[in-house]
């Protein structure tokens, strides 16, 4: 049935309504004036500049005054709009498995001296390798992605990193209660494939594996070229002395030598990278040490066990050299089927940038001179908001073109696209936002014309209100006697 069917199109209009309906209970404080500011997000007819131009496009009626007042004094319960992402229909791999992607973006804020609570985001300069430190506001995003080559993806988290944070500890705590809604919101039961977190070099997976290991979630994260693993150790021989060794030999991705033969080997042929070569070693662990975030265990530290890949490519599209990318995925025993799996799904996370592009440069995520990292809190979940209600508007828009592009197939709009024909969309689904109510006095009585309003009366029946002060009596005088003569 196509999506330009009646019937097709009911099924996706009940689940936006649904949605903004439920994103506007989310709304405690000030509701009808961030609700009117989310719709403004997604009708404006360009990029969001600033937050004072949002006040002119029609869907805002109110002021810039009561829009700014809304960021500064509005509550969001973050804990029902988690629970909210969680509970619209989201996208899943080939074999029906849900696959998270999990980065940081920064909110640089390198003039706001008086912020609070900024901390120094590594961002990329223009040398090569060039790393610059910018004070800003970082935030941890959670997001589920789709199968194949798409610029969409589900938001479903979104937590700023306070100063003095371990990304590992907070990405993990993140991580479990982000698994836990998702298991009462019935997107994953029991039976189902477990839940794939894909992370790039900048997390620690062992270590985000081990706080993980209870929940139904394996963990695949990409590794720098310089780090050396360790085997399992070797079977004890009988009367042999001393502490039995918890390590094996030593896996040197620098040095071929110390590979030895893989576990399994693929070669697949691919539209953009040529040849890929795929190797994998099974039950590999790194070699923990009582430092950095192990450093407040007791007792022995644990042994993580994983598979290592490393994937080959002929050449990238844009013709640099390609450099090998090790990957590590908790789970053990990998045959050539899931190697395969498992890099593809990895090259399906930097779909998450898209995302984050479209946050910064079209919804204007970074464009508010925010003070309070509060308000900037609320600002991020009204553009989590705004990106669900374009996804769930997706099979409902229609292709509204320039005149210089070329037409896209309805099941190939991007986000940009989607959000042209929102506006098209918007008096069709539940707007639950109030008029605003006016706040200037009217212009009262025309001069030189009487009042005409009869004056109220008391009614006989109407008891008098009692005084609760006592007049003072007046003394009786006596009149002086009158003179005479």
């Amino acid at each position: 049935m196509s999506l330009q069917h009646p019937d097709a199109r009911r099924e996706p209009l009940a689940e936006l309504s649904r949605f903004r309906g439920e994103f506007y209970s989310c709304l405690t404080t000030r509701s009808d004036a961030l609700f009117e500011l989310t719709d403004a997000v997604l009708c404006g007819d360009g990029p969001v500049r600033s937050l004072a131009e949002l006040s002119l496009v029609g869907e805002h009626r109110r002021g810039h005054g009561g829009l700014y007042a809304a960021l500064a004094q509005g509550r969001v319960d973050a804990d029902r709009m988690r629970q909210a992402l969680a509970s619209v229909p989201l996208p899943r791999s080939a074999d029906g498995r849900l696959v998270l992607a999990v980065d940081v973006t920064c909110w640089l804020r390198p003039d706001a001296h008086t912020s609070p609570q900024r901390i120094l985001c590594h961002t990329y300069g223009r040398g090569k390798d060039q790393h610059i430190p910018v004070p800003g506001w970082p935030y941890s995003v959670v997001c589920a992605l789709e199968p194949g080559r798409s610029s969409w993806t589900a938001p479903l988290d979104a937590l700023r990193l306070a100063p003095g944070d371990d990304t590992a500890t907070v990405t993990a705590r993140q991580l479990r209660d982000l698994v836990e809604r998702l298991i009462t919101a019935g997107q994953w039961q029991a039976g189902d494939p477990d839940v794939l977190v894909i992370a790039d070099a900048g997390y620690d997976a062992p270590r985000l594996a081990h706080l993980l290991r209870d929940l139904p979630v394996q963990v695949l994260a990409r590794m720098r070229s310089d780090r050396v693993l360790r085997r399992p150790a070797p079977s004890r021989q009988p009367h042999t002395r001393g502490r039995p060794s918890r390590h094996g030999g030593e896996f040197v991705f620098g040095q071929p030598d110390t590979w030895g033969t893989p576990d399994t080997e693929t070669v697949t042929d691919t539209r953009l990278y040529g040849t890929a070569l795929a190797r994998s070693w099974d039950r590999l662990h790194p070699k923990l040490t009582h430092r950095s975030s192990w450093a407040a265990a007791d007792g022995p530290l644990p042994i993580v066990e994983g598979t290592v890949i490393r994937l080959d490519i002929e050449h990238l599209p844009s013709g640099a050299t390609p450099k090998p990318v090790w990957l590590w995925w908790s789970g053990t025993d990998a045959d050539s089927e899931n190697t395969d799996r498992l890099w593809q799904a990895y090259l399906r996370r930097f779909d998450i940038e898209h995302t984050f592009r479209l946050f910064k440069q079209i919804l204007g995520w970074t464009c508010p001179k925010i003070r309070t990292p509060e308000a900037a809190d609320r600002w991020t979940w009204l553009i989590l908001a705004a990106h669900t209600q374009l996804r769930l508007a997706r099979p409902l828009a229609a292709d509204r073109h320039r005149p210089w592009e070329r037409p896209v197939p309805a099941d190939r709009l991007t986000p940009a696209r989607v959000r042209r024909d929102f506006r098209h969309i918007r008096p069709r689904t539940i707007c639950p936002a109030q008029a605003p109510k006016f706040t200037r006095p009217g212009p009262g009585r025309p001069p030189g014309r009487k009042n005409t309003r009869p004056t109220p009366r008391h009614d006989v029946h109407t008891p008098c209100k009692t005084t609760t002060t006592t007049s003072r009596k007046k003394k009786p005088t006596t009149p002086r006697p009158r003179r005479t003569g």
